[in-house]
């Protein structure tokens, strides 16, 4: 399959897991994008840009991971593309500002620190971490629904992937 056909794929299976639009917000037309593939040929992950295929290089750069379970895992830069096309709260668990140095490290989000949530967020969903103002934190999975994230006093509500360093948004 070529590269346009699997970002087609790409596009659809995005929007059945984010919403509609969150292809082409992940994955616009007009920008270049570099797939990596697993040794079988499927796309494994989606890197922002033209890139050289050298392990390791622009892991910054990486939008996101499709899983074998054909689910995608967000990077950094796919978290951000997500918060600018959806708007507040639309995936996302809102955290205190005392939770904020720990998830930004990569530490998970616990519960009795959410203060507010998308109440459409089911366990297993992939989550953006961010603060009352939207500012990114953190990329995980969702580990309770959005409305036992703010009732439970305790426990873990998103087991964070990936905590983003600084505001930089």
């Amino acid at each position: 399959m070529s590269d346009s056909e699997d970002l087609a794929d790409l596009r659809t299976g995005a929007d059945y897991q984010f919403g509609a639009g969150a292809g082409r917000a992940l994955f616009p037309p007009d920008e270049p994008v570099t797939i990596r593939r697993s040794s079988g040929g499927r796309p494994r992950q989606v890197i922002a840009g033209d890139v050289d295929d050298t392990p390791g290089s622009a892991e910054g750069d990486r939008v996101v991971t499709y899983g074998t379970d054909g689910r995608f895992t967000l990077g950094e830069v796919g978290a951000r593309r997500l918060q600018r096309h959806f708007p507040a709260p639309a995936s996302r668990v809102v955290v205190g500002e005392e939770s904020e140095p720990f998830v930004r490290e990569g530490r998970n989000a616990f519960a009795k620190f959410v203060a507010a949530v998308d109440e459409g967020i089911r366990p297993g969903d992939e989550v953006l971490v961010v603060d009352g103002d939207d500012a990114l934190f953190a990329v995980g999975r969702a580990e309770l629904s959005g409305a036992e994230a703010l009732a439970f006093d305790s426990g873990v509500a998103v087991k964070v992937r990936h905590g983003v360093a600084g505001d930089g948004a």
